[in-house]
């Protein structure tokens, strides 16, 4: 993420708007903060609200979270290394499922303007259109969110890889809060019409990529994963066609398919887990707050929740 060079659309935002957008962020439990223990008991489980991409500013995180690796028994993460592989051995085995196979191509199902805007996004991170144009629809938005400045270098090495990283060479197990194909059965249950929102969403961002990959990074480092999603909604709310009615609703879904149901599904996984011994868990930040975060889940279930100061 070196690479992007960019603003910070937040702080480029006028005091009043940020003030704004905090106090909704506010709203929601535990919206500030990446690094939290949970006890109940004897049980103690430490959590990590993980950046997917890489950053060398996760060094520092690093170098303050291993002390909490030497001491887990486990440590959780959304895929591990067994879960990755079975990924790629069943897209090989099954390409339609990311590849449609029997359907309408997206230059049939977009608008002449939005696939000319896709087949120019693809092109900037080294795709050819007729390529993208067979793809599924959710695919292809997952695929818009990584920035063309973001791509030319490793692959991605987050938060999360780098502890599965450090959990293996200390031969500390390392064990999947879901099953590899989660996403997959998420995405087959969403109507078409859904998944084409999200790419004809990410495409009017498309112009401003770099900045918006600054602007999710930094967010994280301040440990402020909640503004980003109120953000994000700003941010489509100014997009043509979009009310504020259709914005809550389509933020509603993405939360509940993406986040609510996973959350509430690690939950039994995270317990018993720690009831063998301290855990470290590490999944995607945006899980951790909300009335259905997995914090207020785990407090709800009569654990003690403690913000963590993580600096080494």
């Amino acid at each position: 993420m070196a690479e992007c060079q960019g603003k910070n659309l937040i702080t480029a935002l006028p005091a009043s708007v940020q003030a704004e957008l905090r106090e909704k962020a506010d709203s929601q439990p535990f919206a500030v903060g990446n690094f939290w223990q949970a006890r109940k008991s004897d049980q103690v489980v430490t959590l990590v609200g993980t950046y997917h991409l890489d950053d060398p500013r996760h060094a520092a995180s690093m170098t303050a979270l291993a002390p909490f690796l030497a001491e887990a028994k486990v440590l959780l993460v959304e895929a591990g290394p067994k879960e990755q592989d079975s990924l790629k051995a069943r897209m090989a085995d099954d390409p339609a499922l990311i590849v449609n196979t029997d359907g309408p191509t997206l230059p049939e199902i977009l608008t002449p303007e939005d696939w000319q805007h896709l087949s120019d996004a693809a092109r900037a991170r080294g795709m050819p259109p007729f390529m993208v144009a067979k793809f599924r629809p959710w695919y292809v938005s997952m695929l818009l969110s990584m920035p063309p400045c973001s791509l030319g270098t490793a692959l991605p090495d987050g938060l999360d890889a780098q502890l599965i990283t450090a959990a293996r060479a200390r031969d500390l197990p390392v064990q999947a809060l879901e099953p590899y194909d989660t996403l997959f059965a998420i995405f087959k249950d969403m109507p078409q019409g859904d998944q084409i929102d999200m790419i004809t969403s990410a495409l009017a961002l498309e112009g401003q990529s770099a900045d918006m990959a600054v602007t999710l990074a930094d967010s994280y480092f301040s440990q402020e994963g909640r503004l980003i999603w109120e953000f994000s909604k700003m941010q489509t709310a100014q997009m043509p066609g979009y009310t504020p009615e259709r914005v809550e609703e389509e933020f509603a879904a993405m939360e509940n398919s993406l986040m609510i149901d996973r959350n509430e599904s690690w939950i039994p996984v995270i317990e018993a887990a720690g009831a063998k011994g301290p855990v470290l868990a590490a999944f995607g930040a945006l899980h951790l707050s909300g009335d259905k975060g997995v914090l207020k889940l785990l407090q709800d279930q009569g654990y003690s929740i403690t913000r963590l100061d993580l600096t080494p």
